[in-house]
């Protein structure tokens, strides 16, 4: 099993075990030292796993942290563990203190699920106040496995972490930022892009207006590039499935007499429904069928799990479900916002299949 494949599955484990644990210790034992046993460390040999170090902090002695990872017999990360359930922002405070009187370069928060790796980049034996990497283990994507790779016994290098970790920092930083003027644009955000189309004075007036076309464009141009994305990801795999089976070629070109188009609303739609139902299945798992006369999102791309269908080419539009007895149930909807009035509905009939 490569590594990847670990985390993945340590994921899975935090999924299943998390409700089910109680306290701090037992956040332990069931969630990070199989984290840490995936990275190449014997937990069970103090030699390199080191729990309940000692880290005096001036007058106070007898200070610990939980873990310590050692290399060449010292010290080299620092982990602070808390419950799972707990928020970690509260408590970056307690690692800095430890970090500060360590020779170690990494400290590590974690509470199983959210893991964050801190170094000293800002002031050298000081802890940076944020975190260079940080992963929810739950949704870790491919790019941060590989950069937790770093991290493994067998690929351990501090000069080639320490390297990529301001610039992941700053990365971090600048995607938080992204996000919050894309979300909430500030004057200055807005004004950038004014100057640039309205001929006068941006007043007052022209910037409340602006701000909302703004977020609008924002919204819009992102919508578009994932339909592009999207659009390009199946065309290259229709190209593949006609290669793997030239046999089917001859009903592809069939089926594309019949006219069935999906429309930019349709995939919006899609995307819509799929972020909701992030919250209980895989993306990954979510799939769409285009029909002339309705636009169906199905559960594993099976018909038997039809998730919802959506009419949306004519002039009213309608969000539709089916009951126990297969029966279907159209809702109106006026725009596409109003998809997520149902979202209870569709997480409720996504579970449904999931059982």
């Amino acid at each position: 099993m490569d590594f990847k494949d670990q985390i993945k599955q340590i994921s899975d484990r935090v999924i299943k075990l998390k409700d089910q644990i109680q306290t701090e210790e037992a956040t332990k034992n069931a969630l990070i030292m199989p984290f840490l046993q995936s990275l190449g460390y014997d937990v069970f040999n103090p030699m390199e796993v080191l729990p309940e170090f000692v880290s005096d902090i001036g007058l106070k002695k007898g200070e610990k942290i939980d873990y310590a990872i050692f290399r060449d017999g010292k010290p080299t990360i620092l982990i602070e563990c808390k419950h799972w359930a707990q928020n970690l922002s509260i408590h970056d405070g307690q690692l800095l203190r430890y970090f500060h009187v360590s020779k170690a370069r990494f400290g590590l928060l974690t509470n199983g699920i959210v893991y964050k790796f801190y170094s000293d980049l800002v002031a050298p034996n000081k802890m940076d106040e944020k975190p260079f990497l940080e992963f929810n283990i739950t949704e870790i994507k491919d790019n941060q496995i590989e950069e937790l790779k770093k991290f493994h016994k067998s690929y351990y290098d501090v000069d080639s972490i320490i390297n990529t970790a301001a610039e992941l920092k700053y990365t971090i930083e600048l995607k938080a930022i992204i996000q919050q003027e894309f979300n909430n644009p500030t004057p200055e955000f807005v004004k950038h892009f004014a100057r640039q189309v309205y001929p006068s004075v941006v007043t007052a007036k022209v910037l409340e207006q602006f701000t909302n076309l703004t977020k609008k464009s924002v919204q819009q141009y992102i919508s578009d590039l994932i339909t592009d994305r999207l659009k390009s990801a199946l065309t290259k795999e229709n190209e593949a499935d006609k290669e793997a089976n030239p046999v089917n070629s001859v009903e592809t070109s069939a089926n594309e007499e019949s006219k069935v188009v999906t429309t930019n609303e349709e995939i919006e739609g899609y995307m819509i429904v799929k972020s909701i139902l992030r919250q209980v299945v895989p993306a990954s798992r979510i799939f769409y069928r285009d029909a002339q006369s309705y636009f169906a999102i199905l559960l594993d791309d099976n018909n038997r799990k039809a998730i919802c269908r959506l009419y949306l080419n004519a002039q009213k539009k309608y969000l539709s479900f089916f009951d126990d007895q297969k029966k279907e149930i159209k809702n109106e909807i006026t725009s596409l916002d109003d998809i997520y009035k149902f979202s209870d509905a569709l997480i409720k009939t996504a579970e449904s299949y999931n059982k």
